[in-house]
């Protein structure tokens, strides 16, 4: 195990909520004494061969670390977000979006429209759609076209320019948008909504020394009541950080198993 001075942060998350992760990880580093840097993730790979302390991931990605034996990770924390619908609980949705004046006004009426992901590994804007049709008896012959797009932004902008007719947006990423860009958000329309299912968590890395994993942990669970802090959290939408134990996304790993299986 190890207790380095650095604390190697990485996101694999929106580039939209970077500037929110950036300053958590000078927080972290500030509370501990230590150098503390975020970079973007870009493979699994890097998080089985330890280069990321800590990582701000999708469930799914979770999901699928924990799946690989030479994984050694754990949960971290989670967040839970601003605004009624999550109900102060770690959960998140996935937003069925489309233009402001398309007909569209239910997840049935789109059959033959054309669908923009953001990419494979992405529960909310892939995995969950998949399961949904799924759940109806359909499956992605049900769109006439897919779209892959690379990220949830360039997605809603394939729907935008007309690329797209739909698409389905991390509510977490949507609501940071709204506040960032309201006049953008407002051509939009959200015509249904999957889930809840498990926030995209924080990881660690087990290689590092326990009690350097509980003080990460702690000054992250108690990082809302620092009013400064809360004031960057929230302009990333996030009330506060909670513990999360790896049951929180048995929903992911099921409807993942089942999409895979198709």
């Amino acid at each position: 195990m190890t207790d380095h001075q650095e604390l190697r942060v990485a996101t694999y998350l929106s580039p939209l909520l970077y500037e929110t992760y950036a300053y958590i990880t000078r927080y972290l580093g500030e509370r501990l004494g230590k150098v503390a840097t975020l970079r973007t993730g870009e493979t699994l790979e890097e998080l089985i061969a330890g280069k990321h302390d800590i990582a701000f991931l999708c469930g799914l990605l979770y999901v699928r670390l924990r799946d690989e034996p030479s994984s050694e990770v754990e949960l971290l924390a989670a967040p839970t977000l601003h605004g009624e619908r999550y109900q102060g609980r770690a959960i998140y949705f996935s937003d069925i979006v489309v233009r402001q004046e398309s007909p569209y006004t239910t997840f049935t009426d789109l059959y033959g429209s054309n669908w923009a992901y953001n990419e494979f590994s992405s529960h909310s804007g892939y995995n969950l759609v998949r399961y949904n049709l799924y759940q109806r008896g359909l499956d992605p012959s049900f769109f006439r076209s897919a779209l892959a797009t690379g990220s949830h932004l360039q997605s809603l902008q394939a729907v935008h320019d007309g690329r797209a007719d739909i698409t389905a947006i991390d509510s977490h990423v949507l609501d940071v948008l709204r506040l960032q860009r309201p006049e953008y958000v407002a051509q939009f329309r959200i015509i249904d909504a999957f889930g809840p299912s498990g926030v995209p968590p924080l990881i660690i890395s087990t290689r590092l020394k326990p009690q350097l994993r509980q003080e990460i942990r702690a000054a992250l669970l108690s990082m809302h009541l620092d009013p400064e802090a809360a004031q960057h959290l929230q302009a990333g939408r996030i009330e506060r950080f909670i513990p999360v134990a790896d049951c929180a996304y048995d929903d992911i790993r099921h409807m993942f198993a089942l999409v895979a299986s198709k």
